[in-house]
Protein backbone atom coordinates (compact mmCIF):
# COMPACT_ATOMS: atom_id res chain seq x y z
CA UNK A 1 0.00 0.00 0.00
CA UNK A 2 1.42 3.35 -1.04
CA UNK A 3 0.71 5.80 1.76
CA UNK A 4 1.59 9.40 2.49
CA UNK A 5 1.54 8.80 6.25
CA UNK A 6 2.86 5.72 8.02
CA UNK A 7 1.49 6.09 11.54
CA UNK A 8 -1.52 8.21 12.50
CA UNK A 9 -2.49 8.90 16.10
CA UNK A 10 -6.05 10.06 16.87
CA UNK A 11 -6.47 11.67 20.30
CA UNK A 12 -9.49 12.47 22.44
CA UNK A 13 -7.58 15.06 24.49
CA UNK A 14 -9.73 15.43 27.60
CA UNK A 15 -8.28 14.07 30.83
CA UNK A 16 -11.68 14.24 32.53
CA UNK A 17 -15.23 14.17 31.22
CA UNK A 18 -17.91 16.59 32.36
CA UNK A 19 -20.12 15.02 29.68
CA UNK A 20 -19.73 11.52 31.11
CA UNK A 21 -23.14 10.18 30.26
CA UNK A 22 -26.61 11.60 30.60
CA UNK A 23 -26.92 10.31 34.16
CA UNK A 24 -23.50 11.74 35.01
CA UNK A 25 -22.01 8.30 35.65
CA UNK A 26 -21.21 6.34 32.51
CA UNK A 27 -18.28 7.05 30.26
CA UNK A 28 -19.06 6.47 26.61
CA UNK A 29 -16.52 6.23 23.78
CA UNK A 30 -15.86 9.34 21.64
CA UNK A 31 -17.69 7.89 18.67
CA UNK A 32 -17.20 10.92 16.44
CA UNK A 33 -13.43 10.52 16.65
CA UNK A 34 -13.79 6.77 16.14
CA UNK A 35 -15.51 7.46 12.83
CA UNK A 36 -12.46 9.54 11.86
CA UNK A 37 -10.23 6.63 12.84
CA UNK A 38 -12.30 4.30 10.64
CA UNK A 39 -12.03 6.72 7.70
CA UNK A 40 -8.25 6.96 8.13
CA UNK A 41 -7.53 3.29 8.59
CA UNK A 42 -7.43 2.27 4.87
CA UNK A 43 -5.00 5.07 4.05
CA UNK A 44 -2.24 4.70 6.69
CA UNK A 45 0.03 1.81 7.59
CA UNK A 46 -0.65 1.98 11.33
CA UNK A 47 -3.11 3.81 13.55
CA UNK A 48 -3.32 4.48 17.28
CA UNK A 49 -6.53 5.56 18.98
CA UNK A 50 -6.04 7.30 22.30
CA UNK A 51 -8.71 8.40 24.80
CA UNK A 52 -6.96 10.36 27.55
CA UNK A 53 -9.92 10.01 29.94
CA UNK A 54 -8.92 6.39 30.44
CA UNK A 55 -5.94 5.28 32.51
CA UNK A 56 -2.80 4.43 30.61
CA UNK A 57 0.82 5.43 30.04
CA UNK A 58 0.01 8.25 27.63
CA UNK A 59 -1.67 10.33 30.32
CA UNK A 60 1.94 11.12 31.14
CA UNK A 61 2.63 13.94 28.67
CA UNK A 62 6.35 13.14 28.43
CA UNK A 63 5.60 9.56 27.36
CA UNK A 64 3.03 10.82 24.89
CA UNK A 65 5.53 13.28 23.40
CA UNK A 66 8.28 10.65 23.22
CA UNK A 67 6.00 8.14 21.51
CA UNK A 68 4.74 10.75 19.07
CA UNK A 69 8.28 11.83 18.18
CA UNK A 70 9.41 8.25 17.64
CA UNK A 71 6.41 6.70 15.86
CA UNK A 72 3.86 9.21 14.58
CA UNK A 73 3.77 11.33 11.43
CA UNK A 74 0.08 12.37 11.47
CA UNK A 75 -1.74 13.71 14.53
CA UNK A 76 -5.55 14.01 14.56
CA UNK A 77 -7.03 15.70 17.61
CA UNK A 78 -10.72 16.11 18.43
CA UNK A 79 -11.67 19.42 20.06
CA UNK A 80 -15.34 18.95 20.78
CA UNK A 81 -16.17 20.92 23.89
CA UNK A 82 -15.55 24.40 25.22
CA UNK A 83 -14.78 23.09 28.68
CA UNK A 84 -11.02 22.73 29.23
CA UNK A 85 -10.46 24.51 25.90
CA UNK A 86 -7.35 26.26 27.24
CA UNK A 87 -5.93 23.00 28.60
CA UNK A 88 -6.58 21.18 25.31
CA UNK A 89 -4.76 23.93 23.40
CA UNK A 90 -1.84 23.58 25.83
CA UNK A 91 -1.78 19.84 25.17
CA UNK A 92 -1.76 20.44 21.41
CA UNK A 93 1.12 22.88 21.82
CA UNK A 94 3.09 20.40 23.92
CA UNK A 95 3.16 17.85 21.09
CA UNK A 96 5.90 17.87 18.45
CA UNK A 97 5.39 20.83 16.11
CA UNK A 98 7.04 19.24 13.08
CA UNK A 99 4.38 16.52 12.76
CA UNK A 100 1.40 17.20 10.51
CA UNK A 101 -1.40 18.07 12.92
CA UNK A 102 -5.10 18.08 12.04
CA UNK A 103 -7.82 19.16 14.46
CA UNK A 104 -11.59 18.92 14.17
CA UNK A 105 -14.79 18.65 16.19
CA UNK A 106 -17.62 20.92 17.26
CA UNK A 107 -15.52 23.39 19.25
CA UNK A 108 -12.81 23.46 16.60
CA UNK A 109 -15.45 24.30 14.01
CA UNK A 110 -16.74 27.13 16.21
CA UNK A 111 -13.24 28.49 16.95
CA UNK A 112 -11.30 28.31 13.69
CA UNK A 113 -9.41 31.60 14.01
CA UNK A 114 -8.72 31.16 17.73
CA UNK A 115 -7.20 27.73 17.27
CA UNK A 116 -4.86 28.84 14.50
CA UNK A 117 -3.81 31.77 16.68
CA UNK A 118 -3.41 29.80 19.92
CA UNK A 119 -1.93 26.61 18.44
CA UNK A 120 0.93 27.35 16.00
CA UNK A 121 1.51 23.63 15.45
CA UNK A 122 -1.95 23.07 13.93
CA UNK A 123 -1.62 22.71 10.17
CA UNK A 124 -5.17 21.83 9.15
CA UNK A 125 -8.60 22.32 10.74
CA UNK A 126 -11.54 20.24 9.50
CA UNK A 127 -14.82 22.10 9.82
CA UNK A 128 -17.89 20.02 10.62
CA UNK A 129 -18.06 16.34 9.72
CA UNK A 130 -14.62 15.13 8.80
CA UNK A 131 -14.62 11.58 7.43
CA UNK A 132 -14.26 12.54 3.77
CA UNK A 133 -11.83 15.38 4.44
CA UNK A 134 -9.48 13.29 6.60
CA UNK A 135 -9.43 10.51 4.00
CA UNK A 136 -8.46 13.02 1.29
CA UNK A 137 -5.75 14.51 3.51
CA UNK A 138 -4.32 11.05 4.14
CA UNK A 139 -4.37 10.26 0.42
CA UNK A 140 -2.36 13.37 -0.36
CA UNK A 141 -5.04 15.36 -2.17
CA UNK A 142 -3.77 18.97 -2.48
CA UNK A 143 -5.13 20.96 0.43
CA UNK A 144 -6.52 23.65 -1.85
CA UNK A 145 -8.80 21.02 -3.37
CA UNK A 146 -10.26 19.67 -0.12
CA UNK A 147 -13.55 21.31 0.76
CA UNK A 148 -14.53 21.91 4.35
CA UNK A 149 -11.03 22.61 5.71
CA UNK A 150 -8.94 25.59 6.76
CA UNK A 151 -5.14 25.34 6.53
CA UNK A 152 -1.95 27.30 6.90
CA UNK A 153 -0.21 28.58 3.82
CA UNK A 154 2.86 30.45 4.95
CA UNK A 155 1.68 33.16 7.34
CA UNK A 156 -1.86 33.02 5.97
CA UNK A 157 -4.79 30.80 6.88
CA UNK A 158 -6.81 29.66 3.87
CA UNK A 159 -10.49 28.78 4.31
CA UNK A 160 -11.78 26.47 1.60
CA UNK A 161 -15.42 26.34 0.62
CA UNK A 162 -17.77 24.45 2.87
CA UNK A 163 -18.20 20.75 2.23
CA UNK A 164 -21.58 19.56 1.00
CA UNK A 165 -22.68 16.85 3.43
CA UNK A 166 -23.90 13.69 1.76
CA UNK A 167 -25.45 10.44 2.88
CA UNK A 168 -23.75 8.71 5.79
CA UNK A 169 -24.28 5.09 4.81
CA UNK A 170 -20.88 4.86 3.09
CA UNK A 171 -18.96 5.75 6.29
CA UNK A 172 -17.23 2.80 7.91
CA UNK A 173 -18.38 2.17 11.50
CA UNK A 174 -15.91 2.37 14.43
CA UNK A 175 -13.34 -0.41 14.78
CA UNK A 176 -13.84 -1.35 18.41
CA UNK A 177 -10.73 -3.56 18.38
CA UNK A 178 -8.59 -0.40 18.45
CA UNK A 179 -9.83 0.45 21.94
CA UNK A 180 -7.40 -0.32 24.71
CA UNK A 181 -10.06 -1.10 27.30
CA UNK A 182 -13.79 -1.14 27.93
CA UNK A 183 -15.85 1.89 28.87
CA UNK A 184 -17.38 1.46 32.31
CA UNK A 185 -19.46 3.28 34.87
CA UNK A 186 -17.29 5.82 36.63
CA UNK A 187 -18.06 7.67 39.83
CA UNK A 188 -15.64 10.19 41.36
CA UNK A 189 -12.76 8.61 39.47
CA UNK A 190 -13.58 5.03 40.40
CA UNK A 191 -14.41 2.57 37.62
CA UNK A 192 -17.20 0.35 38.92
CA UNK A 193 -17.16 -3.34 37.97
CA UNK A 194 -20.52 -3.29 36.21
CA UNK A 195 -21.26 -3.95 32.56
CA UNK A 196 -19.40 -1.98 29.94
CA UNK A 197 -20.95 0.79 27.85
CA UNK A 198 -20.88 1.51 24.14
CA UNK A 199 -22.47 3.85 21.65
CA UNK A 200 -23.91 3.60 18.14
CA UNK A 201 -25.15 6.12 15.57
CA UNK A 202 -27.91 4.99 13.24
CA UNK A 203 -28.49 8.47 11.80
CA UNK A 204 -27.12 12.01 11.78
CA UNK A 205 -28.83 15.35 11.72
CA UNK A 206 -32.23 16.45 12.94
CA UNK A 207 -35.25 17.74 10.99
CA UNK A 208 -36.34 20.00 13.85
CA UNK A 209 -35.23 23.61 14.43
CA UNK A 210 -34.88 24.26 18.15
CA UNK A 211 -33.36 27.72 18.45
CA UNK A 212 -30.86 26.83 21.19
CA UNK A 213 -29.31 23.96 19.21
CA UNK A 214 -26.23 24.63 17.10
CA UNK A 215 -24.77 21.12 16.89
CA UNK A 216 -26.01 20.85 13.31
CA UNK A 217 -24.75 24.29 12.28
CA UNK A 218 -21.33 25.13 10.89
CA UNK A 219 -19.80 28.61 10.50
CA UNK A 220 -21.91 29.20 7.39
CA UNK A 221 -25.13 28.21 9.25
CA UNK A 222 -25.59 25.19 6.98
CA UNK A 223 -27.82 22.63 8.66
CA UNK A 224 -26.86 18.98 8.47
CA UNK A 225 -29.56 17.24 6.44
CA UNK A 226 -31.10 14.33 8.30
CA UNK A 227 -29.47 11.18 6.95
CA UNK A 228 -29.93 7.55 7.99
CA UNK A 229 -27.87 4.41 7.74
CA UNK A 230 -29.48 1.35 6.22
CA UNK A 231 -31.08 -0.94 8.76
CA UNK A 232 -28.94 -3.83 7.48
CA UNK A 233 -25.73 -1.89 8.23
CA UNK A 234 -27.01 -0.88 11.64
CA UNK A 235 -27.75 -4.50 12.52
CA UNK A 236 -24.26 -5.57 11.39
CA UNK A 237 -22.76 -3.03 13.78
CA UNK A 238 -24.97 -4.19 16.64
CA UNK A 239 -23.47 -7.66 16.10
CA UNK A 240 -19.98 -6.21 16.66
CA UNK A 241 -20.85 -4.61 20.00
CA UNK A 242 -19.93 -6.65 23.07
CA UNK A 243 -20.96 -4.11 25.72
CA UNK A 244 -24.12 -4.84 27.67
CA UNK A 245 -25.43 -1.26 27.71
CA UNK A 246 -25.54 0.81 24.52
CA UNK A 247 -26.47 4.44 23.91
CA UNK A 248 -28.20 4.98 20.57
CA UNK A 249 -26.80 8.48 20.11
CA UNK A 250 -28.98 9.69 17.24
CA UNK A 251 -30.30 13.17 17.95
CA UNK A 252 -33.73 11.54 17.80
CA UNK A 253 -33.92 7.79 17.24
CA UNK A 254 -37.63 8.01 16.42
CA UNK A 255 -37.61 10.59 13.60
CA UNK A 256 -38.96 7.82 11.38
CA UNK A 257 -41.08 5.70 13.74
CA UNK A 258 -41.49 2.85 11.24
CA UNK A 259 -37.72 2.59 10.76
CA UNK A 260 -37.18 2.63 14.53
CA UNK A 261 -39.79 -0.08 14.92
CA UNK A 262 -38.06 -2.23 12.26
CA UNK A 263 -34.74 -1.95 14.12
CA UNK A 264 -36.47 -2.92 17.38
CA UNK A 265 -38.23 -5.87 15.78
CA UNK A 266 -34.98 -7.14 14.31
CA UNK A 267 -33.28 -6.87 17.70
CA UNK A 268 -36.16 -8.88 19.17
CA UNK A 269 -35.83 -11.51 16.42
CA UNK A 270 -32.11 -11.80 17.15
CA UNK A 271 -32.83 -12.43 20.80
CA UNK A 272 -30.65 -9.47 21.81
CA UNK A 273 -29.91 -9.25 25.53
CA UNK A 274 -28.41 -5.76 25.36
CA UNK A 275 -29.99 -2.81 27.10
CA UNK A 276 -30.30 0.51 25.30
CA UNK A 277 -30.58 4.21 26.02
CA UNK A 278 -32.12 6.39 23.30
CA UNK A 279 -32.38 10.10 22.66
CA UNK A 280 -35.91 10.99 21.65
CA UNK A 281 -38.54 13.68 21.29
CA UNK A 282 -41.92 13.45 22.98
CA UNK A 283 -43.82 13.02 19.70
CA UNK A 284 -43.17 9.29 19.79
CA UNK A 285 -45.93 8.99 22.43
CA UNK A 286 -48.37 8.99 19.48
CA UNK A 287 -47.04 5.54 18.48
CA UNK A 288 -47.63 3.18 21.42
CA UNK A 289 -46.92 0.26 19.07
CA UNK A 290 -43.37 1.58 18.63
CA UNK A 291 -43.01 2.06 22.38
CA UNK A 292 -44.10 -1.54 22.93
CA UNK A 293 -41.54 -2.77 20.39
CA UNK A 294 -38.86 -0.61 22.02
CA UNK A 295 -39.54 -2.15 25.42
CA UNK A 296 -39.35 -5.69 24.02
CA UNK A 297 -36.11 -4.86 22.17
CA UNK A 298 -34.35 -3.87 25.40
CA UNK A 299 -34.64 -0.10 25.31
CA UNK A 300 -34.61 0.94 28.95
CA UNK A 301 -33.94 4.69 29.15
CA UNK A 302 -35.42 7.60 27.22
CA UNK A 303 -33.43 10.84 27.14
CA UNK A 304 -35.94 13.60 26.41
CA UNK A 305 -35.50 17.30 25.73
CA UNK A 306 -38.22 18.96 27.81
CA UNK A 307 -36.38 22.31 28.15
CA UNK A 308 -38.96 24.33 30.11
CA UNK A 309 -42.15 24.10 32.20
CA UNK A 310 -43.33 27.41 30.71
CA UNK A 311 -45.24 27.70 27.42
CA UNK A 312 -43.81 31.14 26.67
CA UNK A 313 -40.25 29.82 26.91
CA UNK A 314 -41.04 26.69 24.89
CA UNK A 315 -42.33 28.93 22.12
CA UNK A 316 -39.27 31.15 22.41
CA UNK A 317 -37.05 28.10 21.96
CA UNK A 318 -39.16 26.85 19.04
CA UNK A 319 -39.58 23.42 20.62
CA UNK A 320 -42.73 22.61 18.66
CA UNK A 321 -44.85 21.62 21.66
CA UNK A 322 -46.37 23.16 24.78
CA UNK A 323 -46.90 21.98 28.36
CA UNK A 324 -50.36 20.62 27.54
CA UNK A 325 -48.83 18.34 24.91
CA UNK A 326 -46.06 17.36 27.34
CA UNK A 327 -48.63 16.27 29.91
CA UNK A 328 -50.50 14.29 27.26
CA UNK A 329 -47.27 12.61 26.15
CA UNK A 330 -46.39 11.51 29.66
CA UNK A 331 -49.84 10.08 30.20
CA UNK A 332 -48.84 7.58 27.51
CA UNK A 333 -45.19 7.26 28.58
CA UNK A 334 -46.16 6.24 32.11
CA UNK A 335 -47.90 3.18 30.67
CA UNK A 336 -44.55 1.80 29.45
CA UNK A 337 -41.64 0.37 31.47
CA UNK A 338 -38.99 2.97 30.72
CA UNK A 339 -36.76 5.20 32.80
CA UNK A 340 -37.29 8.83 31.75
CA UNK A 341 -34.51 11.40 31.96
CA UNK A 342 -35.40 15.00 31.06
CA UNK A 343 -33.19 17.85 29.91
CA UNK A 344 -34.08 21.40 30.94
CA UNK A 345 -32.63 24.84 30.18
CA UNK A 346 -32.81 27.61 32.78
CA UNK A 347 -31.85 31.28 32.62
CA UNK A 348 -33.82 31.85 29.42
CA UNK A 349 -34.50 35.36 28.17
CA UNK A 350 -37.23 37.01 30.35
CA UNK A 351 -37.56 33.84 32.47
CA UNK A 352 -38.32 34.65 36.11
CA UNK A 353 -36.79 32.94 39.14
CA UNK A 354 -40.22 31.48 39.94
CA UNK A 355 -40.47 29.96 36.46
CA UNK A 356 -37.02 28.40 36.82
CA UNK A 357 -37.93 26.97 40.20
CA UNK A 358 -40.95 25.32 38.61
CA UNK A 359 -38.57 22.91 36.83
CA UNK A 360 -38.41 20.33 39.66
CA UNK A 361 -42.15 20.68 40.32
CA UNK A 362 -43.06 20.13 36.67
CA UNK A 363 -40.54 17.31 36.29
CA UNK A 364 -42.11 15.45 39.18
CA UNK A 365 -45.60 16.09 37.83
CA UNK A 366 -44.65 14.56 34.47
CA UNK A 367 -43.10 11.53 36.13
CA UNK A 368 -39.48 12.11 35.11
CA UNK A 369 -37.09 9.88 37.03
CA UNK A 370 -34.12 12.22 36.77
CA UNK A 371 -33.29 15.57 35.22
CA UNK A 372 -30.36 17.57 33.92
CA UNK A 373 -30.55 21.36 33.77
CA UNK A 374 -28.16 23.62 31.93
CA UNK A 375 -27.84 27.37 31.69
CA UNK A 376 -28.92 28.88 28.37
CA UNK A 377 -25.89 28.97 26.14
CA UNK A 378 -25.64 31.06 22.99
CA UNK A 379 -22.89 29.87 20.68
CA UNK A 380 -21.45 32.03 17.97
CA UNK A 381 -23.93 30.97 15.33
CA UNK A 382 -26.98 30.52 17.55
CA UNK A 383 -30.25 31.98 16.22
CA UNK A 384 -30.94 33.13 19.82
CA UNK A 385 -28.12 35.67 19.81
CA UNK A 386 -30.25 38.34 18.15
CA UNK A 387 -32.99 37.86 20.78
CA UNK A 388 -30.51 38.27 23.64
CA UNK A 389 -28.90 41.35 22.13
CA UNK A 390 -32.27 43.00 21.51
CA UNK A 391 -33.65 42.35 25.01
CA UNK A 392 -32.75 45.03 27.58
CA UNK A 393 -31.03 43.71 30.68
CA UNK A 394 -29.63 40.55 29.07
CA UNK A 395 -26.15 39.84 27.75
CA UNK A 396 -23.95 36.94 26.64
CA UNK A 397 -20.99 36.38 28.96
CA UNK A 398 -17.47 35.47 27.91
CA UNK A 399 -18.42 31.85 28.63
CA UNK A 400 -21.28 32.18 26.08
CA UNK A 401 -23.87 31.84 28.84
CA UNK A 402 -26.85 34.22 28.87
CA UNK A 403 -27.03 36.38 32.02
CA UNK A 404 -29.49 38.89 33.43
CA UNK A 405 -28.07 42.14 34.70
CA UNK A 406 -28.02 42.27 38.48
CA UNK A 407 -28.14 38.47 38.74
CA UNK A 408 -25.21 37.16 36.76
CA UNK A 409 -23.38 33.91 37.41
CA UNK A 410 -23.88 33.80 41.22
CA UNK A 411 -27.64 34.18 40.83
CA UNK A 412 -27.93 31.32 38.35
CA UNK A 413 -25.70 29.18 40.55
CA UNK A 414 -28.07 29.71 43.47
CA UNK A 415 -31.01 28.71 41.27
CA UNK A 416 -29.17 25.57 40.19
CA UNK A 417 -28.53 24.53 43.80
CA UNK A 418 -32.18 25.10 44.66
CA UNK A 419 -33.36 22.99 41.73
CA UNK A 420 -31.00 20.22 42.82
CA UNK A 421 -32.18 20.24 46.43
CA UNK A 422 -35.83 20.38 45.44
CA UNK A 423 -35.70 17.49 42.99
CA UNK A 424 -32.96 15.17 44.20
CA UNK A 425 -34.36 14.42 47.61
CA UNK A 426 -33.31 11.20 49.38
CA UNK A 427 -36.70 9.76 48.42
CA UNK A 428 -36.06 10.56 44.75
CA UNK A 429 -32.58 9.03 44.83
CA UNK A 430 -33.98 5.83 46.31
CA UNK A 431 -36.68 5.84 43.62
CA UNK A 432 -34.00 6.18 40.94
CA UNK A 433 -32.10 3.15 42.19
CA UNK A 434 -35.32 1.14 42.50
CA UNK A 435 -36.38 2.09 38.97
CA UNK A 436 -33.04 1.14 37.44
CA UNK A 437 -33.36 -2.34 38.92
CA UNK A 438 -37.08 -2.59 38.12
CA UNK A 439 -36.43 -2.00 34.42
CA UNK A 440 -33.48 -4.42 34.66
CA UNK A 441 -30.89 -2.02 33.34
CA UNK A 442 -28.45 -3.74 35.69
CA UNK A 443 -28.26 -7.33 36.84
CA UNK A 444 -28.08 -8.69 40.37
CA UNK A 445 -24.33 -9.24 40.12
CA UNK A 446 -23.93 -5.46 39.85
CA UNK A 447 -25.64 -4.77 43.19
CA UNK A 448 -22.49 -4.46 45.42
CA UNK A 449 -20.78 -2.03 43.07
CA UNK A 450 -23.91 0.05 42.57
CA UNK A 451 -24.61 0.24 46.30
CA UNK A 452 -21.03 1.39 46.76
CA UNK A 453 -21.67 4.21 44.31
CA UNK A 454 -24.59 5.65 46.31
CA UNK A 455 -22.43 7.86 48.62
CA UNK A 456 -20.63 9.27 45.59
CA UNK A 457 -23.90 9.95 43.78
CA UNK A 458 -25.28 11.66 46.87
CA UNK A 459 -22.25 13.91 47.22
CA UNK A 460 -22.36 14.67 43.50
CA UNK A 461 -26.03 15.63 43.69
CA UNK A 462 -25.83 17.53 46.98
CA UNK A 463 -22.46 19.14 46.30
CA UNK A 464 -20.62 18.10 49.48
CA UNK A 465 -17.20 16.55 49.88
CA UNK A 466 -16.95 12.77 49.80
CA UNK A 467 -16.71 11.59 53.39
CA UNK A 468 -14.26 9.08 54.82
CA UNK A 469 -16.92 6.42 55.20
CA UNK A 470 -17.60 6.50 51.47
CA UNK A 471 -13.90 6.13 50.75
CA UNK A 472 -13.61 3.15 53.11
CA UNK A 473 -16.61 1.55 51.41
CA UNK A 474 -14.95 2.00 48.01
CA UNK A 475 -11.72 0.48 49.30
CA UNK A 476 -13.60 -2.50 50.69
CA UNK A 477 -14.79 -3.40 47.19
CA UNK A 478 -11.32 -2.74 45.69
CA UNK A 479 -12.61 0.12 43.53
Amino acid sequence: MNTIFKHAMCIHPYMSDSHAGSLGLAIFPPIGLEYIVAALKPHVQEITFLDLRLPGPFRDIKKLVDFTNEKVDLLCISINWEYHFKEVCELVNSLPQHITTVVGGQQATDSVEEIFELCPGVDILVRGEGEDAIAEIAQGVPLKDISGISFRQGIQVIHNTNRVLGDIDHYAPPDRKLRHQDYNMNVAGYALPVESFDMILTSRGCPYNCKFCTFSLNPWTHKRRYSVRSVDEVMKEFDQIEAGIVLIADENFFVNPNRAKEICERLIAKGSKKRFLVQARIEIFERPDVLDAAAKAGIKIFLLGIESPTDRILEQLNKGFDTCRLRKAFEEFRKHPFYYHGYFIYGNVTETDEEMMNIPVFARELGLDSITYQKLRVDRYSPLRELVESTPGYYVGDDRIVYREGVGRPGLKRISHKITRNFYTPKQLIAIMRKLFTIKLFTSKNVPALLTSVPFVLTKMIGRKINKKARRLAARFNL
